[in-house]
């Protein structure tokens, strides 16, 4: 609880220093702002509750607010749905939105029929990540784009990980920072949902102590939800190419996440997509018969 306390207490100071006053609705005063965001005593004027009350929240004091609360709050530091999210999380409240969250329990397995699902998308990559941006599987074409995930230790099966600690993947993406900090960004959003993973909690420490990036962002303490967008990447075989990404979550199994790339139709990265395929092409693979799969 102390530690959900520091978190909880750490994302409100970083989130209110970077509400934009003028847009908060506020009336001028007059003074002037030493520092960038919102006061404290004009985050709770926003959110209708004392001063004393936010800053004993701001401090890490045991409170316990109610959803009421937490949605003003939410609303008062201009809270998108990942950091309202987060701010749930970390307070501890339940809402219709995260009712369907469980704590992380046992190895994660993906099921026979995902994995035809993702080898019948044959033409465009795709990737099915887990708790913490585990790579539970991928297909011919996402191995062949991104890196061979398969042939990886499993323990180095991890997106974030890659993204961070892989060289190849620092010169595949030509906007890697953007997709690294989103990388961080998810994962801060994993780890307010269950603080005390194990798992999870040696992987940040892992990334802090071998990426000066990684820990730099992390301690920005942003929080991000990846449901949809682009990629860049200048790939060694086909050269440069641009991908959309969709996410969808799985019914019944809100930890697991199926990502699908593609690219615009008729387009140069269609094409070398298109020409990637061609060049890669194998049998495919029985992820049923490989004792690495999980």
């Amino acid at each position: 609880m102390a530690d959900r306390n520091r978190e909880l207490a750490d994302f409100l100071r970083r989130a209110r220093a970077q509400v934009d006053p003028s847009r908060a609705g506020l009336p001028p005063d007059g003074r002037v702002r030493r520092v960038p965001g919102l006061r404290r005593e004009e985050v709770a004027l926003l959110a209708g509750v004392s001063t004393d009350y936010y800053a004993r929240l701001e401090q890490g004091r045991p409170i316990n607010p109610s959803p009421a609360v937490v949605e003003a709050l939410g609303r008062a530091l201009d809270l998108d749905a990942a950091g309202k999210a987060h701010l749930h999380d970390l307070i501890g409240v339940t809402t219709a939105s995260a009712s369907g969250r469980r704590r992380p329990v046992g190895v994660q397995r993906v099921r026979p029929g995902l994995y035809q699902l993702i080898d019948a998308l044959d033409g465009e990559p795709a990737l099915i990540l887990g708790r913490r941006t585990d790579i539970l599987a991928a297909n011919r074409m996402a191995r062949a784009l991104f890196a061979d995930f398969d042939r990886m230790p499993r323990r180095e099966r991890n997106y974030a990980r890659w993204m961070f600690l892989d060289d190849h993947a620092r010169a595949l993406f030509l906007d890697w920072e953007d997709q690294a900090r989103a990388a961080v960004e998810s994962l801060r959003l994993e780890m307010g949902r269950d603080p005390h993973d194990q798992s999870t909690t040696a992987l940040v420490e892992e990334l802090r102590e071998h990426s000066p990036e990684f820990d730099r962002w992390w301690e920005q303490h942003r929080v991000h939800q990846r449901t949809h967008g682009s990629k860049r990447l200048r790939h060694p075989l086909v050269g440069d190419l641009t991908v959309e990404y969709e996410t969808l979550t799985l019914p019944g199994d809100p930890d697991t996440t199926l990502f699908i790339y593609s690219a615009e139709p008729d387009s140069e990265s269609q094409k070398n997509l298109n020409l990637l395929a061609s060049w890669t092409f194998t049998s495919p693979v029985d992820h049923r018969s490989s004792p690495e799969s999980a």
